[in-house]
Formats: structure tokens, sequence, C-alpha cells
């Protein structure tokens, strides 16, 4: 789809003074206690400041205030992995996840955070309604309304009235930033609130090859069936060595440093299931749910094995099993990279399929895909729906779930579908086992993903179904929640970064002496398995449901 059809309008008016408070709240609610440190994957590495959680919440803080977006604070905010370790740790129970995201929002979309969104109460604008701003400062104070003004010489701004009209202020004519004739910024609000057509300050773009890459990315991996043409030709030059060839030479890593490190992380070809899934797995016996099953964009295409053993385990547990046809990418990697037009088109589209659907619950078996799924009611409440919007959402809503038709908004779709999202190991544990379990003979180690851990909460059930295994040995890693350094498609995009904290997660799982790890995200077992095959370790890897496969259906382990 064109990067037009994915276009959201970016919120204004009220809107936008909304989602300035919902951050600047968060960011006031850091103490700067530092507990966050330690936890922080990329302060362990570098120990700087300013890529630590503390520190890129004070970045945020400059921005709300009015201190410009530069390249080196974009350069923070990217290499932040977003593992949520810094929630786990933080006492005073900081929504670091909602500042990221809004920190990872202005950088890809190259603007000042809220600039000209048109509110009273201390945002930084060229010109904004609700106060009289006097320039003779850069940033002084406004009249009623509170507004920090900025307004450069010459221009009288009729922005933001009452009822969020208004027109731009002209140009200054000479005078810099709070100098010059006519410096006095004139904003026409009613009680600081406004949202007329006020420009939002871009900011320096990102460099070419950075933005050549990023592009490339998201124009594959979202996207199973151009995933799977790309692939080919790799599975082709594995089965021939070509691929090691190509390795020793350095020539991709000259061109891209992300095509080398995708080819590093590349998984070796596994037999692959015949068939495609059926839209429809019958329970075996009892039926206990109607479950719906998202099958992933990386998972489908690396590891369709793991979604025929987690349909296999639902079933045997006496779970009918619907997989829509109509199913895609549900924006994971869209929306914590921060590109929200782009998660929001693939999170209606994943909405509309499971509604469709009339399921209990919709199970993933993927942590990032469950993290950002949970996210949708914030993502929708954040955009700003175009007009018609409301009534789209009406026509496109399903009667299978509940409200649906009577909510006619995104916002209450989102929240109802997120509701009903639940991980395979948190499913399972809750709904309790009826299949009897065989044998596992195996001592294994489990890695907690950190969008399962962290940003879900769940660490617990997993343990629980494994323990439950007969004669599978348990052992902890003395590391389980820091990030292995995959995070997404951050691995690709800052594999320096990524390759240290591979090799790091790689040495602790060598040091449990398991010979297999279990998982429960595509990511990690590809980030891990690579950074293991460079210290020319081999251990078999498995997700949780292959597992589980395995002892409820005797499923050999691959």
């Amino acid at each position: 789809m064109s990067e037009d059809a994915m276009r959201e309008p970016r919120p204004t008016g009220h809107q936008a003074d909304e989602a300035e408070q919902r951050v600047r709240s968060a960011v006031k609610d850091c103490v700067h206690c530092g507990f966050c440190l330690p936890a922080c994957p990329t302060y362990s590495l570098w120990g700087e400041e300013m890529d630590s959680p503390r520190g890129r919440i004070h970045l945020v803080s400059q921005l709300l205030d009015g201190a410009p977006l530069t390249p080196a604070t974009a350069g923070h905010f990217d290499r932040c992995l977003g593992c949520m370790a810094c929630m786990t740790a933080c006492p005073s129970g900081v929504q670091y996840d909602q500042i990221i995201e809004a920190a990872r929002d202005w950088t890809e979309a190259g603007v000042n955070p809220l600039a000209g969104a048109g509110a009273g109460g201390g945002v930084p604008a060229s010109v904004a309604g609700g106060g009289v701003g006097d320039g003779g400062s850069v940033g002084g104070d406004g009249g009623d309304g509170g507004i920090r003004s900025e307004a450069a010489g010459g221009g009288i701004g009729e922005v933001g009235g009452a009822d969020g009209s208004g027109e731009d202020g002209g140009d200054g004519g000479g005078g810099e930033v709070g100098r010059g004739v006519g410096s006095r910024g004139v904003g026409a609000g009613a009680g600081g609130v406004g949202g007329g057509a006020v420009k939002r300050e871009r900011t320096a773009p990102r460099p070419l090859a950075d933005r050549l890459t990023r592009e490339a990315i998201f124009a594959l991996f979202p996207y199973p069936r151009r995933l799977r043409v790309a692939t080919a030709p790799l599975r082709l030059a594995q089965r021939t060595g070509a691929d090691r060839l190509l390795a020793r030479t350095g020539l991709v890593g000259r061109v891209s440093p992300a095509a080398e490190q995708a080819l590093r992380l590349a998984p070796a070809s596994r037999p692959v299931p015949p068939g495609r899934l059926p839209e429809r797995v019958a329970a075996l016996g009892t039926r206990r749910a109607v479950v719906g099953m998202l099958t992933g964009c990386v998972q489908s295409v690396f590891f369709p094995g793991v979604n025929a053993a987690t349909a296999r385990v639902l079933a045997a547990e006496g779970c009918d099993v619907i997989i829509p046809r109509s199913q895609g990418c549900c924006g994971a990697l869209s929306l914590h990279s921060g590109r929200v037009a782009e998660a929001a088109h693939f999170a209606r589209q994943t909405i509309a399929a499971f509604e469709a659907a009339g399921v209990d619950a919709i199970v993933v078996n993927s942590a990032g895909c469950g993290s950002a799924m949970k996210e949708y009611e914030r993502l929708f409440a954040g955009l700003a729906e175009e007009g018609g919007a409301d009534e789209e959402a009406t026509a496109t809503a399903s009667p299978a779930l509940p409200g649906q038709l009577e909510a006619g908004s995104w916002t209450v779709r989102a929240a109802l579908l997120s509701s009903r999202v639940r991980d395979l190991s948190e499913f399972l544990d809750a709904l309790g086992p009826v299949a009897a379990r065989r044998p596992v003979p195996v001592v294994a180690a489990y890695h907690d993903a950190c969008h399962l851990g962290h940003a879900q909460g769940i660490t617990a059930q997993p343990r629980s179904l494994l323990h439950a295994i007969p004669e599978l040995e348990l052992v902890e890693l003395r590391d389980p929640g820091v990030c292995c350094g995959s995070a997404g498609v951050y691995n690709l995009l800052q594999p320096d970064a990524a390759s240290a904290l591979g090799a790091r997660k790689a040495d602790s799982v060598a040091a449990s002496g398991a010979p297999l790890l279990i998982s429960a995200n595509p990511g990690c077992t590809l980030q891990i398995s690579a950074a293991l095959a460079s210290q020319g370790v081999t251990i078999r890897t498995a997700h949780i449901a292959e597992v589980l496969d395995a002892s409820i259906n005797g499923v050999p382990l691959a």
C-alpha cells in the first residue's frame, strides 16, 4: 500500500492537547531515582546517560519544552531497544512505553513534538491560541492561556479560535526567533485551546542510506508473500554453501550492513509442514473454547512448524481453532518503530479479520505481536480520525463481537479486540490442561522474550507449563530478563549494539549447560541462534508450542 494511502492525520486541537498531556504526565512521574539504569541494556553497553531510560525521558522533557529534535537526540531514541525492562524495574510505575513510542513517532515523522498544536499550558509553538506572546525573548510567557510564544517578527497569527479554526501567521520580516520587528505573536484562542492550521517545525531528515534501509525493511517484513519470495534465493544459497562464501567476502556489509545482518540471522532451512493450515482445526474431544490464531509474518515464513504445533496443542486442549485467511501483519514491527500510520493500517485489517471470526479469544504465539495487539486501543486513541471514520467503522464492524455495531469507533473496536488477545502460554495456563503429557527427557533453558516478560508481564505461565512436562528439567539463565538484542528490527538497524547484546545472551545460554533453548518469540530465536553460531556453539532451539506438542502429541522436536 502506498504511503499516502496509509497516512493518518496527526493529532490536532483537543486531541493534540490530550496526547501532549499524556506524555507530559508520564514524564513527570519519573523521579530520577536511577533504578532503571542497571536494567537498561544500552546503558550497560555504553554507560551513557542519554542512552538510558532516565536520559531519554529527560530528552523528551526538553522537546516538550521547545528544544529542537536534533539528529543526536533522534539517535538516542533510535538506540532504545524498547525492551521495557525499565518498566519492570521502576518503583514509580513510569509508563516509559508511552514516552518512547511518542519519541519514535516524532523521530520517524521528522517533526518537533506537538509543535503548533494550539493548546494552552506551555506548548512550544510558532504561534498558538490562547494568549498574546511577549516576543522579547525566545519562549516569553504568553497571556492568559500560558502559551510560550516563539513568534518571529511581523506575523500576527490568527490561530486557534474557540472552534479550532484559524490561519497561519505571516512570516516575520527579517527578525530572529523572539526578536525583530513586530515580534509579538498574537493568538485568538479561547481559554488556551485552539487547533488552527499551524505549521509543525520539521527537523533534519534521517540520512539517505538510513531512510532507504528502513523503507526496504518495512516494504518486506510485514508482507509474508514478499518475504517468502525474497528468501527463496537465500534458501538456495544455504543449500549450496554460497551464503558462507558471500559472508566471507564482506561485500554485502560494505553495500548494506542491514542486509549483511539479515543474512547472518537467517535460519537454516527446516522441513515445512505439508500444505497450509486449514481455516478451522476442530477440537479433540469436548469443545472448551473457540479461539482465533494469529499466524504472523516472520513466524509464518521462517517458523511455519510453530504455527502448526500451536494449532495442534490448542485442539488437543479442546479448542476449535479459527485461522482467518484474511489476516495479515498485525502491525507490531511498524508500531514499535514509530510508524504509527502504517501500524494503524495493519491493525484495522487485523481487527476486521478477527471480528468476523466470532471467537472467544485470539491466541498469539509471538511475543511482539501479542504486545502490539494489546496496545491497539491506545494506538487508535492517539490518532486523529478523519471525517467519516466513525461511519466507516460502523459499516465494517462485525456483530460477532458484542457492542461493535453500537460503538461505531475504531478506538472502541480496538479495545474490544485487545481485550480478547492472549499469549499462548497465558491462555493455556488459564484454561488448564486436559490432554495427557508424555515425557520429554531433556534439560532446557527458557528465555524470557522482552515483549512477553516486561511488556505483558507473562513470566510464570510459560514456566508452569514447562514444569508440568514429565522428565523435562528446566534451568534458569543467569540473565533471564535481559534483552537478547533482537527487538523487532533493531538488530537490522543497530547491528553493532544488537550483536554485542546477542553475544552476552549467547554466553549466558552456553553457561547454562542446557542442550535446548526454549523461547516464545521468533525474533529472539533467530537472534540467539545466530549469536551462538558465531561462537561455534550448537544448541537446539524450540518454541514453547513445539515442546508442548512433543509432550501432548508425540511430535519429535527438530
